[in-house]
């Protein structure tokens, strides 16, 4: 039997994952990786697929991890696999080229139900996981984080629709180790003050009593506090908290906390059983993603943020009226970000600046 590395870690946020907090958080994965190359990192929009802005919702994340992730010269693809049976479907193997040699991967906000509904069996969903068993970090927060439990929580159709408490079918990551889960971000939340309770993810305490009567009597339920994270390593068995609060485990009529900086036994989840292989997987994918992790990396599109893509419309405009101060200044402020514009016959070409380089 081929032996392969340990499944990668899987980081839960409850919230926060832009904030200090989640930047810490992703230092610390990153570092995880080690080697000396770029590290490389797919952000998928499925679970915002459904909005006209979802490449914003994403670009934002990427910007983030550009900056905090500097000194690993992070290569980031955007990929927008947003809808089935559309020119951005996640069963696009040209859409996906990139995740299959990704050192991280991440899902974001959105609808926890939309991205089930477009993952589940999908070419996307298979990949990331050939990608997790074969030793990549995952990371997934919010919307994201629920669909990826045996149940999903839909939280937009109880919420604001009005539906009555009910769970849909998940993505069920866990499920492969042995773990029934069902996970519940924003625990803590207090955005409704007094007037309303907006805990357990806006469901509020009585309603969710109500929610965890329906599930199966072996689904542990896994709620993670704002501004929290909760970076289960597989490979050890260990679940460590991380952040400003607390994830709480209700199993089996048994409630248990964990505040930040504390660990745990996965076994207090449920049977928890460190597998490898592709299990579920189809083989196809489950050849290819071997084959890229062990071919030399082929780099994806480098994604300008938002940022740099003013500075240099403005050096620009300043070149365009002859103000040479200006341009220079606006030149020396886009080396400052970690960017080297060069003048063609063409126009101007933004590149990353290696690191240690002088924008001169």
């Amino acid at each position: 039997m081929a032996e392969f590395p340990d499944p990668g870690p899987v980081a839960l946020f409850g919230s926060g994952e832009t904030s200090r907090v989640g930047g810490n958080v992703f230092e610390r994965l990153a570092a995880r990786g080690g080697g000396h190359g770029p590290y490389r990192i797919s952000i998928l929009e499925t679970p915002a697929g459904f909005e006209p802005n979802s490449d914003r919702v994403a670009g934002r994340i990427a910007d983030f991890l550009r900056r905090r992730l500097e000194n690993r010269r992070p290569e980031i693809e955007i990929i927008p696999a947003r809808q089935r049976d559309t020119p951005f479907s996640p069963d696009d193997p040209a859409l996906l080229a990139g995740l299959l040699r990704a050192d991280l991967v991440f899902l974001g906000p959105g609808s926890p139900t939309y991205a089930v509904r477009q993952l589940r069996d999908s070419l996307a969903w298979h990949t990331l996981l050939a990608r997790h068993r074969l030793g990549a970090t995952t990371v997934f927060a919010s919307a994201a984080m629920i669909a990826i439990g045996a149940s999903a929580l839909p939280v937009y159709e109880i919420y604001k629709v009005g539906e009555p408490v009910h769970w849909t079918e998940g993505l069920d990551l866990f499920g492969a180790y042995g773990l029934s889960l069902a996970f519940v971000p924003h625990w803590n939340n207090t955005d409704g003050g007094e007037e309303l309770d907006t805990s357990h993810c806006y469901m509020g305490e009585k309603r969710f009593e109500a929610l965890r009567a329906l599930l199966p009597p072996d689904r542990t339920i896994v709620g993670v506090d704002e501004s929290t994270a909760l970076v289960a390593e597989l490979s050890a068995g260990r679940g460590e908290v991380v952040g400003q609060g607390t994830v709480t485990i209700l199993r089996g009529g048994r409630e248990q906390r964990f505040a930040a900086g504390q660990s745990f036994d996965l076994g207090i989840l449920g049977p928890f059983d460190k597998r490898s292989g592709r299990g579920a997987i189809p083989s196809a994918v489950w050849d290819a993603a071997v084959a890229a992790t062990a071919s030399p990396a082929v780099r994806p599109p480098v994604v300008v943020p938002d940022e740099v893509k003013t500075l240099v419309e403005a050096r620009q405009t300043a070149r365009e009226r002859h103000d040479w101060g200006e341009a220079d200044t606006l030149r020396k402020r886009i080396g400052a970000l970690g960017w080297k514009i060069t003048d063609t016959p063409e126009g101007q070409v933004i590149e990353a600046r290696p690191a240690g380089a002088s924008d001169e």
